[in-house]
């Protein structure tokens, strides 16, 4: 199957603008001295910059071109995984972060509950997910849609209610750029 992460991999971090990281460092509530969890990290473009304020860094992803770029990074640990079914012992991680990806998740409920397990006690998820319910994030999903990506976008309460099933009770708050911050403590 046409993996479209992998023919972007070299030029990924050059595409996408990097977010306000002084944002995500509030949000994460860091630093920490734990280690931090990015699901679809890809090349590790945003988490990179974690690495300062956190024990450790691993980003788990499927494309094997992504998370070589990823491995250049100092300080991130690459790891080739689905996030739907994570090789990590329960309440391994300090913090997990979804940076627009869960989009792009075959199995949404079941990585959402993964991400849950995985997360300790008193730990923060942070995920930036595109607002579906925005006119621009209707279009790039149909665009998404057209070039066979296989993305399937939910809005910020569908994802919250996800959140919950997982056990978890998060909160919504705006992102720039037609995003949303869905955030749940454990």
């Amino acid at each position: 199957m046409f993996n479209h992460f992998d023919h972007m991999a070299s030029i990924y971090d050059r595409l996408i603008p990097s977010p306000d990281f002084s944002k995500w460092r509030d949000l994460l509530r860091l630093p920490t001295e734990g280690s931090l969890l990015d699901a679809g990290g890809g090349t590790g473009r945003v988490s990179h910059h974690f690495r300062k304020w956190t024990g450790q860094v691993v980003v788990c992803d499927l494309s094997l071109p992504m998370l070589k770029k990823a491995k250049a990074k100092a300080g991130i640990r690459p790891l080739r995984t689905d996030v739907a079914g994570l090789p990590f012992r329960n309440e391994t991680f300090d913090r997990v972060v979804v940076v627009d990806a869960l989009h792009h998740f075959d199995h949404q409920e079941r990585t959402l509950k993964e991400l849950v397990r995985v997360l300790k006690k008193g730990g923060r998820i942070v995920i930036e997910e595109p607002d579906i319910n925005r006119f621009p994030v209707k279009a790039a999903a149909l665009v998404e849609r057209l070039v066979l990506m296989g993305s399937k976008f939910h809005s910020p309460a569908a994802i919250r209610h996800m959140l919950r099933l997982a056990g978890v009770c998060a909160e919504i708050q705006p992102a720039p750029l037609f995003s949303a911050w869905i955030v749940a403590d454990k």
